[in-house]
């Protein structure tokens, strides 16, 4: 089981920023129809807030501590909501249980641990030619795509001391 990492911020701007976020994301759902429930806001701030991709059981036991009778189904759909608008993304997994977290800005790709979870993101690849040549060989017209890696973050990693012995 992944350790659920929570980072208080000592900084009031980045804290202001963050909350902003979360009241941001709030508005959004409330102006595409949804209501803004106890349970919702518990979701958009853990959302607005995680630094880590979450699965939605994950996310679930999470929002549950906020609030006893968060139910699955609101965290699904409040998950598929959020999707739609943009505001967060799908991490697919090599085990085929998706996972989410905040969405990139601009065109970015991820890193993920798969020990803890952690997430950072890169920018600046240049996959034009192997897309072209795709397109070529196959006859696909490639519309879009995404790029996640997967691996261990600097903390994760064993000690060089481990490594050897």
């Amino acid at each position: 089981m992944k350790n659920i990492i929570i980072i208080n911020k000592t900084d009031h701007m980045a804290e202001a920023k963050q909350n902003s976020l979360s009241e941001v994301w709030l508005n959004r759902l409330q102006e595409s129809g949804y209501r803004l429930t106890a349970p919702r806001r518990a979701i958009v701030e853990i959302m607005a807030h995680g630094q880590r991709a979450l699965n939605p059981i994950e996310l679930y036991d999470l929002g549950r501590g906020e609030h006893p009778h968060l139910g699955l189904v609101t965290v699904y759909r409040t998950l598929e909501k959020l999707e739609e608008l943009g505001l967060i993304q799908r991490v697919h997994q090599p085990g085929g249980c998706n996972m989410y977290l905040r969405a990139a800005h601009g065109h970015e790709h991820l890193l993920l641990c798969t020990h803890c979870g952690r997430v950072e993101t890169f920018s600046g690849d240049d996959l034009s030619g192997l897309i072209a040549e795709t397109s070529r060989r196959s006859g696909f017209t490639v519309q879009e795509h995404w790029l996640q890696l997967f691996g261990l973050c600097n903390a994760c990693q064993p000690s060089p001391v481990n490594k050897m012995g």
